[in-house]
């Protein structure tokens, strides 16, 4: 074998190694990012989960939003994504605990009575205006002592929770996707699905409730969505027995 000969079969060597390399160091990242994501989530591998879905406060009892429906689908694809399994209850079926199987829970107390039961158990501190008659506070959220009022297509509301049962042996989160209309629910998911690795790394696999805006909805759909603050405090805090807003939040 001459020189030539043998530098070309080295070459080809050392281009199998570090192409192999690449191969293990990618495979090991990519593995190590789906077992974050399914750890944040609960989702081992085929694991079951439940999507809670809500009804068209309007409609017929099974009714569900457009938006709602494609707010599933966000979700459904995040399942997918970390090799889990889901199953579809309507809101007023899912007679059961919670912490056995993550729980993906949509939309608001007015249309899902198991959020409403969710709310009221994990999260005291805030309560949903569902008031079916006209009026300027008509689904409204109280966080602590500020009130968050909707105007329906131009500045909305929702709230983003992921919450785990204390003093139990089930773990497994419920996560709360609580919004004032029904595209803010859709927003939601979409919030989570695009930024649930930053969230992973700030809050690990703690509980937190995050206030989000979704800006005219009327123009932008679901896609303009940004985050208010941190009100895990404050939700996780009961309200005093007669408690009234301090502040009202409102587009101008």
């Amino acid at each position: 074998m001459n020189d030539d000969v043998r530098n070309i079969v080295l070459g080809v060597v050392a281009a199998g190694i570090s192409a192999g390399l690449g191969w293990v160091a990618r495979t090991y990242l990519w593995k190590r990012r789906l077992r974050r994501k399914q750890s944040f989530f609960g989702l081992p591998d085929n694991s079951e989960s439940l999507l809670v879905v809500n009804r068209n406060a309007g409609g017929p009892e099974f009714a569900v939003m457009r938006y709602d429906v494609f707010a599933l689908l966000e979700l459904a694809a995040l399942i997918k994504d970390c090799n889990a399994h889901a199953q579809i209850l309507p809101h007023d079926t899912a007679r059961q605990g919670f912490g056995e199987r993550t729980e993906f829970c949509v939309g608001g107390p007015a249309s899902n009575r198991r959020m409403a039961a969710h709310l009221s158990s994990l999260l005291p501190g805030v309560r949903v205006n569902v008031d079916p008659e006209p009026g300027p506070d008509r689904g409204s959220f109280q966080i602590g002592s500020e009130r968050y009022r909707v105007d329906t297509g131009k500045e909305e509301y929702a709230l983003l929770a992921r919450l785990t049962a204390e003093r139990s042996q089930n773990t497994r989160p419920v996560y709360l996707f609580c919004g004032q209309t029904s595209i803010t629910n859709q927003a939601t998911t979409r919030y989570l699905a695009r930024n649930h690795e930053k969230l992973a790394r700030k809050y690990g696999n703690s509980s937190f409730a995050l206030l989000l805006k979704v800006i005219n909805s009327q123009a932008y759909g679901p896609d303009v969505i940004e985050l208010v603050e941190d009100v895990t405090r404050a939700a996780q805090t009961p309200l005093p027995a007669a408690a009234n807003p301090r502040n009202s939040h409102r587009a101008s």
